[in-house]
């Protein structure tokens, strides 16, 4: 079996010509330990479940993405600052390379929403959201259009930095490329930004139905990792087959 690459806070490759460029601010990162059995048939054809210690993990990470552009170019002007939510899981190719497959992507674009999902088949969802800080608290509101479902209402309190991440820290943060299915194939995106300024966080309130929605079993009490990070700028580069 080919080796899994390491885990790396720092990008293990370069993209010198980029697909997109963007900014990801004021991001949550909430996490929950699964069974690799039950994520596994939600994986790409190609792929499989990354784990650390017997497990893998359920993601919700709820930002706010600013200046979405096209190569290196400024950010596309109303429609590329956005609020985004999105359910994500982490996989492993067949060459050994670690990255995300998201399960379901929120956001309050539409224009958006339709690109992403007809450019890489990305499970985008057109939803009301937003995003509010009040001091050390911060608070994040979505449902989707229509029909509301798979409410979010999610307030942590940010705390102090986090100097010496854990290895779950970085096993749920330090993802450096995207697997997704598009044009009938297991496509890779990888992408580079600055390592991740993180901050330990505490649940004020939580109440989600995006992760049932997005074909998993409801998660088990409150995250096993709550962090919070101010943000990094990221390029993502041109989609390839795994």
């Amino acid at each position: 079996m080919t080796a899994v690459e390491e885990v790396s806070p720092d990008p293990p490759h370069r993209i010198p010509r980029p697909w997109s460029t963007q900014r990801w601010r004021d991001a949550t990162f909430l996490h929950w330990p699964y069974d690799p059995a039950v994520v596994a048939p939600l994986l790409p054809p190609g792929t499989r479940p990354d784990v650390l210690d017997g497990d893998t993990y359920v993601g919700i990470i709820a930002f706010r993405m600013v200046g979405l552009g096209l190569g290196r170019g400024p950010g596309i002007p109303y429609f590329g600052t956005f609020c985004e939510t999105n359910v994500r899981l982490y996989s492993v190719d067949e060459r050994g390379r670690r990255a995300v497959v998201f399960r379901s992507l929120d956001a309050a674009r539409l224009a958006s929403v339709v690109a992403a999902r007809a450019a890489l088949g990305l499970p985008y969802v057109w939803s009301r959201m937003r995003i509010d800080r009040h001091g050390d608290v911060i608070s994040y509101r979505s449902a989707r259009h229509v029909t509301g479902a798979a409410p979010l209402r999610l307030s942590v309190r940010v705390g102090e930095d986090i100097a010496e991440p854990s290895a779950a820290d970085q096993f749920v943060t330090a993802r450096w490329a995207l697997h997704t299915r598009a044009w009938g194939r297991t496509r890779y995106v990888a992408n580079e930004h600055p390592r991740w300024p993180l901050r330990s966080a505490t649940v004020l309130q939580l109440d989600e139905r995006l992760v049932t929605a997005a074909g998993l079993p409801p998660p088990e009490g409150l995250p096993s990792s709550i962090l919070f990070s101010p943000g990094v700028r990221v390029a993502f580069g041109t989609p390839a087959l795994p």
